[in-house]
């Protein structure tokens, strides 16, 4: 079944503090679309690591999600940010959040009767950043580990909330913000910001394969998730200066 043409399904939308983005919405488009960057930074972010550009070219916002890949960038987007999957089919309008959608690899709850309509992100709250991280074996491969993680701050500098999802190291994406949710109320140390990659790098069962081995994966998995928290921290102070 060829959808497209199917043209409603296409689009990105600000409503009611969110960003709704058709299931056929190009890759491409929210690499370049400014209200994706504005809304969302971090999808706009990690979507310039989704293969080449002849890739996002034709590959679709929808095609990834429901393709279900657990080291593919934008369902761990979409665990880190809590996003909502709308389905619809004969029985009715459904929406999915992230850890209902995703079942195990390239496996999702849908029906084989229920088509993936549009999927929504949180819009950025103030003072909070961004970051994507992750390791391939060369530009354009999946992830061999990667993470998405997102800090907001409070008015005094410390840290708010924050969250973490990981790619490529379970059957599905790993949402970490359990772990991640240790920094609210205090500074981000460095200190503080290893406590919770190590949590993260002990809380995965990354597999084993010919690309790289479950311990390589567990010990990527450490190093990305300080990176990319501390990434995330400077980048809220900067938001809130």
């Amino acid at each position: 079944m060829d959808l497209n043409r199917v043209r409603e399904l296409e689009g990105v939308l600000e409503r009611d503090g969110a960003l709704v983005i058709g299931s056929m919405t190009r890759q491409r488009a929210l690499e370049r679309g400014p209200e994706v960057a504005r809304a969302c930074p971090l999808l706009a972010e990690a979507v310039r690591w989704v293969g080449h550009v002849a890739i996002r070219n034709r590959g679709t916002v929808g095609g990834s999600l429901a393709h279900a890949d657990p080291a593919a960038e934008l369902p761990a987007v979409a665990s880190a940010l809590g996003a909502e999957v709308q389905v619809r089919g004969p029985r009715g309008d459904r929406t999915l959040g992230a850890a209902e959608l995703f079942v195990m690899p390239l496996v999702t709850s849908l029906a084989p009767d229920e088509l993936l309509v549009s999927v929504t992100f949180p819009r950025k709250p103030p003072r909070t950043g961004h970051a994507w991280v992750e390791v391939a074996r060369r530009h354009g491969d999946f992830a061999l580990a990667g993470a998405a993680a997102a800090v907001s701050l409070d008015e005094h500098g410390a840290a708010r909330d924050a969250r973490l999802a990981l790619a490529g190291v379970g059957p599905v994406p790993l949402d970490a913000s359990s772990e991640a949710a240790s920094l609210a109320g205090n500074e981000l140390t460095a200190a503080a910001i290893e406590h919770v990659a190590t949590r993260a790098a002990g809380l995965c069962e990354p597999p084993s394969d010919v690309h790289a081995s479950s311990a390589y994966r567990r010990r990527l998995v450490r190093v990305l998730v300080r990176r990319a928290l501390t990434l995330a921290a400077g980048r809220a102070a900067a938001d809130a200066g």
